[in-house]
């Protein structure tokens, strides 16, 4: 009988660093806009909290993922951590933002395209708008089908080419057109309400978006106990720079072109005609074409980069949600459908198919408005008038911020119940104690990111009105199908099935290649007398 297909470890460092940076690189590009449009002159202040937050965030994500190396990332780790229950909620949450990362980022692809094509313009060309971007998430499903390695590459160039650009953009905006008075004078004179505020801040953390890219290409990333901290950090720390940088270079600078009159006539100052509507799908390539002397340049080919790597971020949505299904589905949380592998190209293939279909349906409810005249009402009786960004966004931040909540708890769980697991990246400030009669290392860090991703899920349900009902639905909706597959296959409802861990992990070490690390974790279970006898057996034979 033929060996089961699996997933090839195909993923290079700098494809690792590419996949995540192909995701949260590309946030900015839609999160300038969407921000500076709520949160006004307190911008930079909404990007700094979402920012703080997201240090946190990448930091459990980087000892998690090194330290669990399998396909699933935060969906994986809670599971472990809290149980099969919680698991399926959080990757069913993940699940959500992954899906509508494939409909946002090709949407915001299109508006890019749309500042070099004119007929791509949602505004005047909504059907063609539609389209297009129906088409790319379409021909992203074929590519992941076809295999990891080809999607490496091609994320890996783009990822490339925007980390000069970007850095030009900025190097040059604050050489030539940024001016401190100004932004001390956007901070006072338009400072926003509270409720703008949190508004601001719930959309400044959909910039940060997608780190856990990285940890659903641990199980096809080479060696990642060693790569994903080194890739981890290095995009922690680039994201930061950029969303900081670019959120005071909007409020601060002076723009090379004349600022026009809003649709009203009215005059406008420049960070606010980037937050507009019609500007805040391509807030960057418009800030880029006015920047002086180097816009002139800008203003043809970041439009182009910058519709190039949403697309690829686009295309990790496609990625990451498959590998959860996939990872869900081998964990008895799916049914066993989603984790068949094509023979051929060995990707999770009908995991892609059918979570590319979901999206699909989510940019038709996003566009429908702007395609008919009759939905538009209708949004605007039911909706607040929300349609197109605003609903994607929306669904966006509740899906990040309810997973990242649950991942800071799972840590910390999982630093109570498998303390002997090797770390070889720990989140720093721990308050050593013992449990269970193990010394273990309690994590502040993760109770103070717990506490600011909580946050942001309260004010996103406050200030989103399409968030706060569509998402609760959509993890309602996915629990009532995880009880029924349960029932059938009679596995327990609100129980975990028994899962020997250390087993699992010793064989997740060994698929990884981190074989130093295995033999630790053998010798510190059988020094406690724990090692399993599958694992002691699996030993034996190998030596």
């Amino acid at each position: 009988m033929p060996a089961k297909p699996t997933l090839r470890r195909a993923v290079t460092p700098w494809g690792s660093f590419s996949w995540g940076y192909s995701d949260v690189g590309a946030d900015i590009f839609v999160g300038l806009g969407l921000v500076l449009g709520a949160a006004a002159g307190g911008s930079n202040v909404a990007f700094l909290f979402a920012g703080l937050v997201y240090i946190c965030i990448g930091l459990a994500y980087t000892e998690l993922a090194a330290t669990y190396p399998v396909a699933g990332g935060g969906q994986y780790f809670v599971m472990r951590g809290l149980g099969d229950v919680f698991g399926f909620i959080a990757g069913w949450a993940v699940l959500l933002d992954f899906t509508i990362d494939i409909a946002l980022f090709a949407w915001s692809c299109v508006d890019y395209l749309g500042q070099l094509v004119p007929v791509l313009a949602l505004t005047a060309h909504p059907w063609v708008h539609f389209l297009v971007a129906f088409s790319l998430i379409a021909g992203l499903c074929m590519l992941n089908v076809i295999g990891v390695r080809e999607s490496t590459t091609f994320n890996g160039v783009v990822s490339a080419l925007d980390v000069v650009s970007e850095t030009s953009i900025l190097f040059f905006g604050f050489l030539f057109a940024f001016n401190p008075d100004l932004l001390v004078h956007a901070m006072t004179a338009y400072w926003p309400s509270s409720e703008h505020l949190l508004l601001g801040a719930s959309l400044a953390i959909i910039s940060f978006v997608g780190l856990e890219s990285i940890s659903q290409a641990a199980q096809e990333t080479q060696r990642p106990a060693s790569i994903i901290p080194r890739t981890s950090i290095a995009l922690i720390l680039t994201i930061l720079v950029y969303a900081l940088a670019y959120a005071n270079l909007a409020l601060g600078m002076t723009p090379a072109h004349p600022v026009p009159p809003d649709a009203h006539g009215h005059a406008q100052t420049f960070f606010q005609y980037l937050g507009n509507k019609e500007n805040q799908g391509s807030a960057v390539a418009v800030l880029a074409a006015n920047v002086p002397y180097f816009g002139a340049l800008a203003a043809l080919y970041v439009p182009v980069l910058g519709a190039i790597l949403l697309l690829i971020s686009s295309n990790s949505g496609v990625f990451g949600s498959s590998r959860i299904a996939y990872a869900m589905s081998r964990a008895r949380l799916l049914p066993s459908l989603f984790e068949r592998v094509h023979p051929r190209y060995r990707t999770p293939a009908v995991s892609i198919v059918s979570f590319c279909g979901v999206a699909l349906l989510v940019l038709c409810f996003a566009a429908l408005p702007s395609l008919d005249p009759g939905a538009e009402a209708v949004y605007n009786r039911f909706f607040h008038g929300e349609a197109g960004l605003d609903v994607l966004a929306d669904l966006y931040a509740f899906g990040a911020a309810t997973s990242y909540s649950f991942v800071f708890v799972a840590l910390i769980a999982l630093r109570l119940k498998d303390p002997l697991s090797p770390r070889k990246f720990k989140i720093p400030i721990n308050v050593p104690l013992r449990f269970r009669g193990e010394r273990v290392d309690f994590p502040v860090i993760a109770v103070l990111g717990f506490t600011g991703i909580f946050s942001i899920l309260i004010f996103t349900m406050l200030t989103h009105p399409i968030g706060r009902v569509a998402g609760p639905l959509w993890l309602a909706a996915g629990f009532g199908g995880y009880l029924v597959y349960r029932t059938r296959k009679r596995l327990p409802l609100l129980r975990s099935r028994p899962v020997d861990w250390e087993s699992q992990q010793v064989n997740i070490l060994k698929d990884a290649g981190e074989l130093e690390l295995m033999d630790e974790l053998i010798e510190k279970l059988r020094a406690r007398g724990k090692l399993p006898a599958a694992a002691a057996a699996e030993v034996s034979s190998d030596a």
